[in-house]
């Protein structure tokens, strides 16, 4: 019998595909170094007791019955009522959590935490190490499904299984480890706070408009084949406000098609990869319009200060971006702290990882 779990799950950053998990589309990502830590001993009375330190808050509930959410993103509890429909049954825990991810910054925060509690519940219920796999599947579940959400699945695949992942989002999710070895980056908190789930659901009203009218005018339509060639004279036709963030969309998809046969090739090519991620942003600040000033701003230090390539990390609207500056770290990092930002050297690391003792 165990009588200790200790999990970690990392943050991510979104090198390309941003905005575009939730249309089914692809999205490359990678594990960062950064991470949600929940260590967990045995309780004899059937109570889940978490201590939030970092958050100053603890919360509790029975195990068995778990308890009525009591705000919308209410996530410990709604792991454990998926886990439970799923036939989990787990004892009570005493558990602290603490994290290194910036909160609510983009960087996939909350997903780390989902995919860790899940994964640290399972491992209680079965007294094995969980597959990861699954471990993402039901933390989507408990963090977007369950509170009728409007994200994708990129940071929970990308929290639980690790590394430089290409993930195809059409379902059933494909997921595709890609072998290059890519590091170099700083992100950097803007300290501006977002709301990720306006940002994303007025993006994706927009373009999903957008492709109806497409579809309706073109019935092979496809978003993920479909060249802006042979829609473009009839794009024309559409609302400014939906044409603008439809174009970004076309634009995006190839960028990340592009750089999904360079990362599979395990060829870097630094300053391609680079502007690649200069453009995304473009796109992301100027077709979605999810950008701010402040992000703005911190790319341009970071671009000054010699990095290859930077762009914002998240939904937008506030929250973290990163800079690709393979062997100018230091400096970057120092630009962005002098432009207003809170920098973190980052490197590649693993998916969740489960120690039972």
């Amino acid at each position: 019998m165990w009588h200790q779990i200790q999990v970690s799950a990392p943050g991510r950053l979104c090198l390309f595909g941003e905005h575009q998990d939730f249309l089914q589309l692809s999205v490359i990502a990678l594990a960062i170094d950064l991470d949600i830590t929940i260590s967990a001993e045995r309780r004899q009375d059937g109570l889940l007791r978490l201590h939030l330190p970092d958050l100053g808050e603890d919360d509790a509930f029975p195990a068995g019955e778990g308890r009525e959410y009591r705000h919308h993103r209410d996530y410990l509890p709604s792991v454990v009522r998926v886990l439970r429909r799923e036939g989990y049954e787990f004892p009570g825990l005493e558990a602290t959590v603490r994290g290194t991810i910036p909160i609510n910054s983009g960087t996939g925060s909350s997903s780390a935490l989902v995919v860790a509690w899940t994964a640290l519940l399972m491992a209680a219920a079965t007294e094995e190490v969980p597959d990861p796999v699954t471990v993402a599947r039901l933390a989507h579940r408990a963090e977007v499904v369950e509170f009728a959400e409007p994200g994708g699945m990129m940071d929970h695949y990308t929290s639980a299984l690790g590394g430089l992942l290409h993930l195809d989002c059409r379902e059933p999710i494909a997921v595709e480890p890609l072998p290059a070895r890519l590091d170099g980056f700083v992100l950097a908190d803007s300290l501006v706070r977002k709301e990720t789930t306006a940002t994303l659901l007025r993006t994706r009203v927009s373009v999903q408009e957008a492709v109806a009218s497409l579809r309706r005018h073109f019935p092979d339509f496809d978003l993920r084949t479909t060249r802006w060639e042979e829609i473009s004279d009839f794009a024309e036709s559409l609302p400014e406000e939906q044409r603008r963030p439809l174009r970004a969309q076309f634009v995006n998809r190839d960028l990340c098609r592009e750089a999904r046969e360079m990362l599979a090739s395990g060829q870097v090519d630094p300053p391609r990869l680079g502007a690649m991620l200069l453009e995304h942003q473009r796109q992301l600040r100027e077709g979605l319009e999810v950008s701010h000033p402040r992000l703005d701003e911190l790319v341009e230090a970071a671009m000054a200060a010699g990095a290859l390539g930077a762009k914002l990390n998240g939904s937008g609207g506030g929250g973290a971006m990163f800079a690709y500056a393979p062997g100018r770290q230091g400096e970057v990092a120092e630009a962005l702290a002098r432009a207003g930002g809170k920098p973190f050297r980052v490197s590649p690391r693993g998916g969740v990882t489960v120690a039972i003792g």
